[in-house]
């Protein structure tokens, strides 16, 4: 298991994630149909009860990163994968939007976990000298996730499918997930000698200044995740958005296979920097979408899903080598930490873009907040190369 990442453990591990984010992913673009059909909520309004399940993650993330740098790290992974999978129940018999949001919020709590859990384990059980390819290979679950959990979401709603059917689905899905999850073996974790609480058990404190660009980073992400098909019927891309996602996942699935190879060379910062170049293109490009379309209809339609691709290929670079310079900053005691504060600096963007995603379309429309999303990858592209890359070659430990 030292020597190679083909274990059956790993294998376990890639199955448990894709399952738990395909129930996650196949419910993302659905949602704001549903809050807007069934409790018929506004756009703003859809932004805030969205954001509730982001909120709820990342106040559980620091804790939980803590929680598994204390104690053993299976028993809590297959709980937050248990709670998170039961709750796809609720939402089924969640007759209010008062109940429906409590569901929201217990849901962000078990996934802002299994999510900290699930990396932290994975990266136990593989080599360090592959790290960043084995968290690449890792990360393809995700996309393949993301590819296949909005399609199939939105192919559902779109041939009329009750939100029961949907909700069932992505029940079943992380059900038998939590069956993957617990057939895996973790190595023996010695006692840990709890240490006096302190900002730094719950935050990597070396970690703030990559977790500002990350931040900004994802805040056009959250608007991206939970808008683009809304967005795509404001300026009239006719074509399903669930395109959107499939090329976006295949552009990260593509860009994982060999960028976890280079960031294993320690290249880090390099493939980053590479990685925003991108999608700062890419953003300022689907920003623009909504004046593309009054010159060209099949330009832009084509343009709208070149950009998805570019995105995937973007975020794709830049997942592994953000998760493996967070890791590579604190101890090998504190994993949980890293792992919980590189997390939480993505959810707490993510929340902040459903939130201004849903505030700016209420008082102007959807390609103001993708420009201002654009806006804000430019600032991260030039916080990152003046500060963070700096800090990091001067803060790093392996």
């Amino acid at each position: 298991m030292k020597d190679r990442l083909a274990t059956p453990y790993y294998f376990c591990m890639l199955v448990a994630n894709f399952l738990v984010y395909f129930g996650f992913w196949l419910l993302i673009p659905v949602l704001p149909f549903y809050l807007s059909e069934v409790f018929h909520a506004g756009n703003f309004s859809i932004g805030i009860i969205l954001s509730c399940y982001t909120i709820a993650a990342l106040c559980i993330r620091p804790f939980s990163g803590y929680l598994l740098d204390t104690f053993a790290r299976k028993p809590l992974y297959l709980l937050a994968y248990f709670v998170f999978t039961f709750v796809f129940a609720g939402y089924i018999f969640a007759s209010s939007l008062t109940l429906f949001i409590l569901f929201r919020i217990i849901h962000g709590l078990a996934f802002g976990t299994v999510t900290v859990s699930g990396n932290t384990v994975v990266i136990d059980i593989m080599p360090s000298s592959r790290r960043g390819e084995g968290l690449g290979y890792y990360g393809i679950t995700n996309n393949l996730a993301m590819s296949f959990g909005p399609m199939t979401g939105l192919f559902m709603h779109d041939a009329g499918v009750s939100y029961t059917i949907i909700f069932a689905c992505a029940l079943c899905a992380c059900a038998l997930g939590f069956v993957f999850a617990s057939f895996v073996k973790t190595p023996y974790k010695p006692p840990v000698k709890r240490e006096p609480i302190s900002l730094d058990r719950f935050i990597l404190i070396k970690g703030i200044p990559a977790g500002i660009s990350l931040l900004l980073l994802s805040v056009p992400y959250g608007m991206t995740t939970n808008y683009v098909a809304i967005y795509a019927k404001e300026i009239g891309v006719e074509v399903s958005t669930a395109y959107f996602f499939t090329l976006m996942a295949v552009g990260m699935a593509i860009s994982r296979i060999f960028s976890g190879r280079v960031v294993d060379k320690g290249k880090i910062t390099q493939v980053i920097s590479t990685g925003l170049y991108i999608v700062v293109v890419s953003f300022l490009l689907l920003g623009s979408c909504n004046y593309i379309m009054k010159w060209n209809i099949l330009l832009c339609t084509i343009l709208f899903f070149f950009i998805s691709f570019c995105l995937g290929v973007g975020f794709g670079v830049m997942f592994p080598a953000y998760n493996t310079l967070f890791v590579n900053l604190a101890p090998n005691s504190l994993r949980g930490t890293a792992t919980s504060t590189y997390l939480t600096s993505w959810d707490i963007g993510i929340g902040i873009g459903m939130l201004l995603g849903g505030f700016i379309a209420q008082i102007s429309n959807f390609h103001t907040a993708y420009l201002f999303g654009a806006a804000l990858t430019v600032i991260s592209l030039i916080y990152f190369n003046k500060k963070v890359a700096i800090h990091y070659h001067k803060n790093k430990l392996r």
